[in-house]
């Protein structure tokens, strides 16, 4: 006699984990049945399931001294109030009635290949054999028609309940029926290997054997749902508990007086019986639950990965358990809403080694251009604003779920071609499999989950198809993850994120052990996956680094910060790896949530976060792009940050303000082949001393430059653009800006185009043509610095074009701060690539030419 489980059912191995996995809905991974706890008519299903995100959920009914516990305690009926008691009854009847519809529909779509296949095992072109036919679909027929008597019995009973209605003899006759359930589960095995044959050795069979039409429920908008057969197999097998489950609820809420109450406990008596009797023969397809040592098998971690494969990505979700990596892929029925998972491979961590890219074996990573990223994130942004528009029109729901699909597609294209950074794993048997990730934080994380599993004794385990079928279905109701990470799978009330800019100073770190070169990277999110924003200078060979940097992050829509903490590699035999593989050693990782809360106020809050031992101190604060965007005029005459351009170069006697010639100067000397460069986030401090140098004209300037890092003086630069009183391109001229980009004709555009920079004051023009030019010269270096004219526009676009308050919303309705950003960006963007993009700009020539020149002809 096998032990009882806590819910005093045998303890079923495989099966009885399984559907403690399952909840109450033993149909689940397609879920067409109760699913997430509630029955299909919207009941609560009883909670007598503990489902923890990490674990295998168990069943937690107590049991008595005998081991069995057919009676429920006294007083399980809410207050002992017979008429709550027998609505939960009827709730609990009505959702297993819902599932047994379900449960008939898979049975049928067994049956309607069954009958052609068995007519044509008699011509001369048989699909299959008559034994073949007999033995893939033993026992459905029986299994069918034994459910459609019982549905059709308990079907008018719902439908015209009271409390003197009986379906304890119903039950009762079900259980007694179990042993065809019986003969179906010895020949399963059988059954199952001679279908796999069959498909292997018969194509008309295998398309037949793929694509089974399951029916929806009669009262569903659902169409048909495709389904294969070794899936629908399985089905009878899924169904052995779920009557002994039900029977629990059913006595839970049935009072002890009534007819019902014998007949349901000689149910679940017979129920139970036949459980022990099948366990043995279940028990060698253990392993599917258990690990080789016998232990249960646990779900540790589970997400959703881009995997490269044959130099395609494609978007996975990874299941580590406490002894194997799953790989599977997400199958979506044509419904569109019953989802199941298909094993796409899976390695035993006790066979599982990392492995670090080189040059010589590394797979070429095909990397997508900056520019059409940011270009993708843009139309993103576009299309949530009008999804919020369309809400508030009378007639804009159908609209809405238009742009939410457009929108969903975009964001699914940006979660796979966004990240870089490789992890790779492989087999003890030369088998590779390669993964990309946005952020190193997530390498290290999944990396660390699989070694710390790998501590203990592990043994290599091989599943059969059938162990591997039911691990693989109860990935459903295990995952953690439930959905991709785009924004079209949130409800509408969660928080959008804060749009704006955050001010980080990382302060010290302290915990290390020993002496270190030790740095910081920033991370925030952004559109779905992390984008690394600063770096902290390296601090060296010390315990106790003392930093003190501050940081200027530009926020998208981002709900985390995260800070991860490096010892720097100057070992240069290491350095020769792939681009993308980072080699510096991780020592800590941390991660804090932007509550807005929190950090909009005026004053810096002071924060910790603990990574192994490790804690790094920082302060933030957070500014609203609404708030940066605003421009006051300014008074100032003195210094150069804020006062007015034609005021500096007047006084300077210049025809370019000297900050931006030098600035320029010193990039081009040493900053062109910077990777990032007027991309990558300077130190906020480092750049604060070169503003007031420049304001106070210190004699020392040069020698500041030369001795700055280079990214503090791209900031600069940046700054000074962005504190201009009026942006260099002009409020009057915005407007115009914005319609000449908006044109279609190319000669048209050109001539608005070349007709608005002449009517720019001379110092701002000249200024502009200068930085065009630089900027040009910048993106020469691109396949060093990863800065296309694309990038260096989205950088310094909103800058230059920064409109006032009274322009940016001249003519518009503007809801929010992320309105704000994207309902101009993209044009503002585009005005300065245009100009990028142009041929040389010659000043006299636009002198020369009221009308600038037609690209015709």
């Amino acid at each position: 006699m096998e032990p009882l489980s806590a819910h005093g059912l045998p303890r079923l191995s495989w099966i009885d984990t399984l559907y403690s996995n399952f909840n109450y809905n033993t149909d689940g991974y397609e879920g067409d049945a109760a699913e997430d706890g509630k029955s299909q008519d919207g009941s609560e299903t009883m909670p007598y399931i503990d489902e923890s995100p990490t674990m295998s959920p168990q069943l937690c009914t107590p049991r008595g001294p005998d081991g069995v516990s057919p009676t429920p305690p006294e007083g399980l009926l809410p207050g002992g109030d017979t008429e709550k008691g027998l609505e939960m009854k009827k709730l609990v009847l009505s959702g297993f009635l819902a599932s047994e519809e379900i449960y008939i529909n898979q049975l049928e779509a067994l049956l309607l290949p069954m009958r052609p296949l068995k007519a044509t095992a008699t011509t001369s072109q048989p699909v299959l054999t008559i034994q073949q036919v007999e033995t893939i679909f033993y026992k459905i027929q029986d299994i069918f028609e034994i459910h459609k008597e019982f549905y059709d019995a308990l079907l008018p009973n719902i439908q015209q309940w009271d409390e003197k209605v009986t379906v304890g003899h119903l039950f009762q006759k079900l259980a007694s029926q179990l042993g065809v359930y019986k003969a179906f589960v010895d020949n399963y095995k059988v059954a199952l290997e001679t279908a796999e044959k069959c498909s292997q050795a018969n194509i008309q069979f295998q398309k037949i054997s793929e694509n089974l039409k399951v029916k929806g429920p009669k009262d569903s908008k659902d169409c048909s749902t495709t389904v294969t057969m070794e899936a629908l197999l399985y089905k009878p097998i899924d169904r052995v508990t779920r009557s002994t489950l039900v029977l629990h609820d059913l006595l839970k809420h049935t009072p002890k007086d009534h007819p019902d109450y014998p007949l349901l406990q000689d149910a679940l008596r017979i129920s139970q019986n036949f459980l022990s009797s099948i366990n043995e023969e279940i028990d060698p397809r253990r392993t599917a639950v258990t690990t080789p040592k016998g232990e249960a098998r646990q779900l540790v971690k589970d997400g959703f990965l881009v995997e490269l494969s044959e130099s395609s990505r494609k978007l996975r979700h990874v299941f580590i358990f406490t002894d194997l990596l799953l790989c599977a892929k997400m199958k979506k029925t044509s419904a569109g809403r019953h989802q199941q998972y298909e094993c796409k491979w899976y390695i035993p961590l006790a066979d599982l080694t990392f492995q670090t890219l080189d040059e010589t074996d590394s797979p070429h990573i095909q990397v997508l251009p900056e520019h059409e990223i940011e270009e993708m994130k843009i139309k993103i942004s576009v299309l949530k604003n009008e999804i919020q528009k369309e809400k508030k029109a009378p007639k804009g729901q159908s609209r809405v779920e238009r742009l939410r699909k457009k929108m969903n597609e975009q964001e699914s294209w940006l979660l796979l071609q966004s990240p870089t950074i490789p992890f790779s794993i492989n087999n003890n048997h030369g088998k590779s499999y390669l993964f990309l990730l946005s952020s190193d934080y997530e390498r290290s994380e999944w990396r660390e989950s699989i070694q710390k599993l790998q501590r203990r004794d592990l043994q290599a385990c091989v599943l059969s198809s059938v162990e591997l079928q039911v691990l693989t279905s109860s990935c459903f109701k295990l995952r953690t993850v439930h959905n991709i990470p785009v924004t079209s799978n949130k409800d509408d009330e969660e928080t959008p994120g804060l749009y704006g800019f955050l001010h980080v100073i990382v302060r010290s770190a302290k915990g290390f052990n020993e002496s270190a070169n030790l740095y910081c990277t920033l991370e925030v999110d952004s559109f779905g996956y992390f984008v690394s924003k600063a770096k902290t200078r390296v601090f060296r060979d010390t315990t106790e680094p003392q930093w003190n940097e501050e940081f200027e992050i530009e926020l998208e829509g981002s709900q985390y910060l995260r800070i991860l903490c490096y010892e720097k590699c100057y070992d240069k035999s290491q350095l020769n790896k792939d681009d993308n593989e980072i080699v510096d050693k991780i020592m800590g990782k941390g991660q804090v949530q932007l509550d807005p809360q929190t950090v909009q106020s005026k004053n810096w809050h002071m924060d910790v976060i603990e990574m192994n031992g490790i804690k790094v101190e920082f302060s933030m604060k957070f500014t609203s792009r609404d708030l940066s965007l605003k421009r006051t005029p300014s008074k100032k005459q003195s210094g150069v940050f804020g006062v007015k351009i034609n005021v500096v170069t007047k006084r300077e006697r210049s025809k370019v303000p000297y900050i931006v010639r030098q600035c320029i100067e010193e990039v081009e000397k040493r900053g062109i082949d910077e990777v990032g460069i007027y991309r990558i986030s300077g130190v906020a401090t480092d750049i604060q001393a070169l503003k007031t140098a420049f304001d106070t004209n210190t004699k020392d300037i040069l020698m500041m430059l030369s001795d700055m890092d280079i990214n503090a003086i791209a900031g600069t630069l940046k700054l000074y653009f962005r504190e201009l009183p009026e942006p260099l391109l002009t409020d009057h001229l915005y407007p115009s800006f914005m319609a000449g980009i908006a044109l279609s004709d190319p000669a048209a555009k050109e001539n608005c185009m070349m007709h608005h920079l002449r009517h720019l004051p001379e110092p701002n023009l000249i200024t502009f043509l200068t930085l065009l030019e630089h900027l040009k010269r910048v993106a020469e270096k691109e396949p060093v610095n990863k800065m296309s004219l694309h990038n260096l526009a989205t950088v310094f676009g909103p800058t230059l074009l920064r409109p006032s308050e009274s322009e940016t919303t001249k003519g518009q309705h503007i809801t929010s701060a992320s309105d704000i950003w994207s309902h101009d960006v993209m044009a503002q963007v585009q005005v300065l690539l245009y100009y990028l993009q142009h041929p040389p700009i010659s000043l006299a020539e636009l002198k020369r030419n009221t009308l600038y020149f037609s690209t015709d002809g």
